[in-house]
């Protein structure tokens, strides 16, 4: 059970983080790490993301990762899958690449359905200079390709940056993507505090960013936060995670995010980066259980960087 400052039951908040998942452990190993980041929600990928490498499902380890997650007030359908990096859809130069795409993502589909989870972030895509319309116009074709009934997981497609050629940095461009999909009730959005601040919206006015997203998708179509800080400044275009309260967006900022009322059901997930205690980067640790502590405590840490080092010394 978590409390806030005030003695007030908190469990109402829905918050975790990445997570790691592997061939030995399964689901399991990620529950564990959850709950050992004093979380009651997870994201996870079921492989590598830069790779097709992928170890078979061991359904007896899936189904004693949902008893204890039952046991534990890890409600399963906050659960978050990844898709991997490497899935493109917004390119079809090459027709073999982009059909690879779309039966690798049949595939992780699959496999998130496997071990229960209902909800799968994606990437939109990079259209490599075939623009933004074609990009958008392939996005459309590969889901409606992958997404073949009204059943199964839910694709949040993901607000992104705008680095490069990315597809997917106004609410605009991915409420289109989702007019164009046969199979509406299986698309969703996950915004991510980090991408929508460096594509240019200003989270210290996050109502009227909410006002937006309603007006042109709905929020209703929001599936997850992912709740990240920023290194940069405000419309960079350059998608550099910063640990929470240290960054452009700010801790305050940030809060009104996590506890705004209109998400009060939808997980929120940090992704925020793995602090080093060697002042290199061969030694680094997750910083989510004092993170998310914070975030209980909604007060800002500014010590917490290095109480997360001296907490793994």
């Amino acid at each position: 059970m978590w409390y806030d400052v005030n003695g007030d039951f908190m469990n109402d908040l829905i918050i975790g983080s990445h997570v790691s998942y592997n061939s030995t452990e399964g689901l399991v190993g990620s529950v564990l790490e959850t709950l050992k980041y004093g979380a009651n929600t997870f994201m996870f990928y079921t492989g590598a993301p830069q790779n097709t490498i992928r170890s078979s499902i061991d359904m007896e380890l899936t189904d004693l990762a949902h008893k204890t997650m039952k046991e534990q007030g890890v409600d399963i359908k906050n659960v978050i899958v990844h898709a991997p990096y490497i899935i493109n859809l917004a390119n079809d130069k090459d027709e073999e690449k982009f059909n690879f795409g779309v039966n690798f993502l049949k595939q992780e589909l699959k496999r998130t359905e496997m071990l229960g989870v209902n909800k799968m972030v994606l990437h939109p895509g990079s259209h490599v200079g075939l623009g933004l319309e074609k990009g958008i116009q392939n996005i459309i074709k590969g889901l409606n390709m992958v997404l073949e009934s009204e059943d199964g997981p839910i694709i949040c497609l993901e607000t992104m940056a705008g680095k490069g050629t990315e597809v997917g940095r106004t609410f605009e461009e991915l409420s289109e993507i989702i007019d164009g999909i046969k199979y509406k009730n299986r698309v969703m959005v996950c915004i991510d505090t980090c991408h929508m601040f460096d594509a240019g919206y200003d989270l210290s006015d996050f109502d009227k960013i909410l006002e937006e997203f309603d007006s042109v998708i709905g929020v209703g179509k929001i599936g997850c936060v992912h709740v990240n800080d920023s290194k940069n400044i405000l419309g960079s275009h350059k998608d550099r995670h910063e640990n929470i309260g240290f960054g452009n967006i700010g801790f305050d900022n940030l809060l009104k995010v996590i506890y705004h009322d209109k998400l009060k059901e939808v997980p929120k997930i940090l992704e925020t980066p793995y602090v080093s205690t060697d002042g290199g980067k061969d030694r680094t640790y997750p910083p989510y259980k004092q993170e998310i502590e914070m975030i209980r405590n909604k007060k800002f840490d500014v010590n917490l960087l290095s109480e997360i080092r001296n907490y793994y010394k």
